[in-house]
């Protein structure tokens, strides 16, 4: 049994993630801006569920000030912000590159006296730092930046692990259920696989990157090969 930390657990893939690892019989604490929706997300399987909020770094040592050892770290937080250079919302850059680059950071030095030789962290980034879009100013910029981060705290934290994983389009998580049936299908036909991650795709990967010791300053890529489309 794992001692398992997820910060932003309470939708899309950490939650499934989360559920995953408590319904394997891990002790498993979950993070959500909301408290309430934290503890009542993480009660239907047995988890422990508390506020953070990735955007306010200040806030985190306290937010995590009771959690106990943790074995496997996910920081799964993210922000969907639609920003363009040319129609640029410089307060949602701001707490988009606070949450990811300064929160994800903050997290891990909190919570520095709670892990171990043998833990194990996984940050999330995303393929838009490969193929931005129209709107991914922000979004390309951080993803990149993961790397950066992942790179410096597996020298820093060494011997705990630090790995990555990059999720594609994950035709069914949240965000991406709502986008059209013919957008999907047009995605589907770039993906060598013909088909779309899945949830279940990235948690399996996220799962291989904290098992594995010898997997380390990885960046694991979830497509399904859509880049070489």
């Amino acid at each position: 049994m794992s001692n398992v930390l997820v910060v932003g657990g309470t939708s899309g893939i950490g939650l499934e993630f989360a559920r995953t690892r408590a319904e394997r019989g891990d002790e498993v604490v979950l993070t959500g801006r909301d408290a309430h929706r934290a503890g009542t997300v993480a009660k239907e399987f047995g988890a422990r569920g508390i506020a953070l909020d990735l955007s306010r770094p200040l806030e985190i040592a306290a937010a995590v000030a009771d959690v106990g050892r943790v074995d496997h770290l996910v920081i799964a937080g993210v922000s969907r912000d639609d920003n363009k250079v040319t129609e640029y919302d410089i307060g949602a850059a701001l707490d988009l590159v606070t949450l990811k680059l300064v929160g994800y950071t903050e997290v891990v030095h909190a919570l520095r006296p709670r892990l171990h030789d043998d833990s194990a962290v996984v940050l999330f980034g995303g393929q838009a730092k490969e193929r931005p879009y129209p709107g991914a100013t922000t979004v390309a910029t951080v993803n990149a930046g993961v790397r950066g981060l992942m790179n410096s705290l597996a020298v820093e934290l060494a011997p705990i692990r630090v790995n990555t994983v990059h999720p594609g389009v994950v035709g069914d998580s949240p965000y991406w259920q709502t986008k059209p049936e013919k957008v999907l299908a047009t995605l589907r036909t770039e993906t060598p696989t013909g088909r779309l991650a899945s949830m279940a795709d990235v948690v399996d990967a996220v799962d291989f990157l904290l098992r594995n010791r010898s997997v380390n300053a990885v960046e694991l890529t979830v497509d399904g090969g859509w880049l070489l489309g």
